[in-house]
C-alpha cells in the first residue's frame, strides 16, 4: 500500500489539476504531491490553561512530520473548559463539545483524504473527542497530550485548582479570610497545563498511553517542560513510520489494551466519575452516558 493511498485521490491525475493548484497555494511543490498528507488537529486556545501550551506542541509535531517526509496540514478544534463553565449554564455545553470535537476531526481527515493524523489535546473533552475520532477514522494516528500543570505554592504548600475550590468552602465556613482566599486564587494555576492531579485529563492521558495511542512516558510530562515538546516531535516521526507500515488505530486497540487501561486507571486511583470515559465495544470507542 502506498504511503499516500488516501490522499492520492486528490493529488494525482490530470483531473486533479485544480486540487493541486489550491494545495500549491498553501506550500505544496511538485515533489510533495507524492508524500502522505497528515493532519495535525490542534486543540490550542487561550480559553483554558489546559490548552494554552498546545500550539507549541502542534508546531513541533508539524515540523517533525515535514522532516520525516510527510506533508502536514494544521487545523483547529474547539474547547470548552469545565473548570470555568462549572456552576453555570455553560456546563450544559461541555459533554456536547466532545462530540463536536470528534466530528470536526473526522470531517477534516475524511473530507481532505488525509493519510494520518496527529491529535494534540489537553483537557477533559478534546482528549476523548480525539480518541473517538481516531477510532472511527481507523487511519494511522497518534495522540499528543499537552501535559499537566505545575503546582502553585502558598505558605509552604503545593496548590492545584482543587485548592481554590476548597478555599471557597473554607472561606464560607469562616476558616480563612478574604486575603487568604485571594492568595490561593492567584497562585493555584501558575501556568499552562491540565489540572494537577489524577483528575480527568491526567487519568485519560494514562489510559491513552496504556492503550498504545501515545508515546511511552508521554502522559507524565509537565506541560511547560522541554521534554514535552520533544515528545511531540517524536510523535510526528513515529506516526510517519506507522503510515509506512500501514498500522491503523484499530490494529492497536484490542480487548486486552482496554483491560490494561482499566487496570492502570484503578492502580493509579484515576478519575472514574466522568461520563466521558471510553469503553470497548466492537473495536470502536463509545461514549458512556
Amino acid at each position: 500500500m502506498a504511503d499516500n493511498s488516501r490522499s492520492r485521490l486528490i493529488t494525482e491525475g490530470v483531473q486533479r489539476a485544480p486540487n493541486r493548484a489550491m494545495l500549491r497555494a498553501v506550500g505544496f511543490t511538485d515533489e510533495d504531491f507524492h508524500k502522505p498528507i497528515v493532519g495535525v488537529a490542534n486543540g490550542f486556545s487561550t480559553i483554558t490553561p489546559c490548552n494554552a501550551g498546545l500550539d507549541v506542541l502542534a508546531r513541533r509535531a508539524e515540523a517533525a512530520l515535514r522532516e520525516s517526509g510527510a506533508m502536514p496540514q494544521l487545523f483547529g478544534t474547539i474547547t470548552i473548559a469545565d473548570g470555568i463553565s462549572m456552576g453555570t449554564e455553560g456546563m450544559k455545553y461541555s459533554l456536547v463539545s466532545r462530540e463536536v470535537i470528534a466530528d470536526a476531526i473526522e470531517t477534516v481527515c475524511n473530507g481532505q483524504r488525509m493519510d494520518g493524523v496527529v491529535c494534540v489535546g489537553g483537557c477533559d473533552k478534546n482528549m476523548p473527542g480525539a480518541m473517538i475520532a481516531m477510532a472511527r477514522l481507523d487511519i494511522p494516528a497518534i495522540f499528543v497530550y499537552g501535559g499537566t500543570i505545575k503546582p502553585g505554592h502558598y505558605n509552604g504548600r503545593d496548590l492545584t485548582i482543587v485548592s481554590a475550590f476548597e478555599a471557597v468552602g473554607q472561606h464560607s465556613a469562616g476558616k480563612i479570610d478574604d486575603n487568604e482566599l485571594a492568595e490561593v486564587e492567584r497562585r493555584a494555576c501558575p501556568g499552562a497545563g491540565s489540572c494537577g492531579g489524577m483528575y480527568t485529563a491526567n487519568t485519560m492521558s494514562s489510559i491513552i498511553e496504556t492503550m498504545g495511542l501515545s508515546l511511552p512516558y508521554s502522559s507524565t510530562m509537565a506541560a511547560e517542560d522541554p521534554e514535552k515538546a520533544d515528545s511531540a516531535a517524536e510523535s510526528g516521526r513515529v506516526l510517519v513510520e506507522a503510515i509506512r507500515a500501514g498500522r491503523t488505530v484499530r490494529s492497536i486497540l484490542s480487548r486486552k489494551s482496554f483491560e490494561n487501561a482499566i487496570t492502570v486507571t484503578m492502580a493509579l486511583g484515576g478519575s472514574t466519575k466522568r461520563r466521558c470515559c471510553i469503553c470497548w465495544r466492537s473495536h470502536t470507542l463509545r461514549v458512556c452516558r
